[in-house]
């Protein structure tokens, strides 16, 4: 038995990274997956690894409504129904506050605050029609704190945590528990540290290696100074957490923000 049996899910930005653990993982607890993401090749082959029987692949750009309600007709077209959703696509940009464009601060937003805010509004009643469900929304450290080159981001990722509060106030009472997770330093394509390095920028949440590859033991000892696990997560990491907030295990907990990272939030450790 899986802890995830009987329920289909659509998760946002599972072409890799979190999204893809996230697909694989509850895949394995049994339940069945339509992955979302601009990168259709390379979501195609994620869900052809998991099987056409459980997943299957939609281009979702999440800034346009048509394809949210086109990602949830393919889901009901393909397994009957739609029982959980997680808006897990995110872009990240860094630049000083005085330095960003509109037009980039905009971009942010219109990814990051409105496709979440389309994922819920398309999918929350599909789900309540399944009988009730789950909302994961993936807000961040940088959404909950501070962090210098990170005005558009941490501004988008705040407001997913506000929005995350009011769905699941409103949709409480429809059987939809709506929770979010905010990473911190997650191992994922995210972003290209090598060109922030280059910027003398921090690096961000679920930033880390770009498709070239950076060293992950270079990265974790450039972590090990800022967080007090010593260290980067990994998507797996991140994943887990998804899949206690939309399984049983959670039944009584809905409109919270859970921060998985290695500690970073808790503050700035001198030893």
């Amino acid at each position: 038995m899986g802890k995830l049996d009987g329920r289909v899910f659509v998760i946002s930005g599972a072409a890799r990274g979190q999204g893809a653990e996230e697909a694989r993982l509850f895949v394995s607890e049994g339940a069945k997956v339509v992955l979302g993401d601009v990168l259709v090749e390379q979501g195609e082959r994620v869900a052809a690894g998991l099987g056409g029987d459980v997943a299957c692949c939609v281009r979702l750009d999440v800034r346009e409504e048509a394809d949210w309600q086109a990602a949830a007709r393919v889901a009901v077209e393909r397994f009957g129904k739609v029982g959980g959703l997680v808006n897990n696509a995110g872009i990240l940009r860094f630049n000083a506050l005085a330095d960003t464009p509109v037009a980039e601060f905009r971009e942010v937003v219109d990814v990051n605050q409105t496709g979440c805010f389309l994922g819920m509004k398309t999918l929350a009643p599909y789900i309540e029609r399944a009988g009730g469900g789950t909302i994961v929304n993936t807000s961040s450290y940088a959404g909950l704190t501070g962090m210098t080159f990170l005005t558009a981001y941490a501004a988008s990722k705040a407001a997913v945590v506000g929005m995350t509060r009011v769905a699941a106030l409103e949709l409480a009472g429809r059987g939809v528990r709506v929770n979010a997770v905010c990473p911190g330093a997650i191992d994922t394509p995210m972003t290209n540290p090598a060109a922030a390095a280059d910027a003398g920028l921090p690096l961000g949440d679920e930033g880390a290696r770009d498709a070239a590859g950076a060293d992950p033991a270079a990265m974790d000892a450039f972590y090990a100074k800022l967080v007090p696990q010593g260290r980067m997560g990994r998507p797996e990491e991140v994943a887990r957490l998804v899949l206690f907030l939309s399984c049983a295990d959670s039944s009584y907990v809905t409109g919270q923000p859970f921060v998985v990272d290695g500690g970073w939030l808790a503050g700035v450790s001198v030893v």
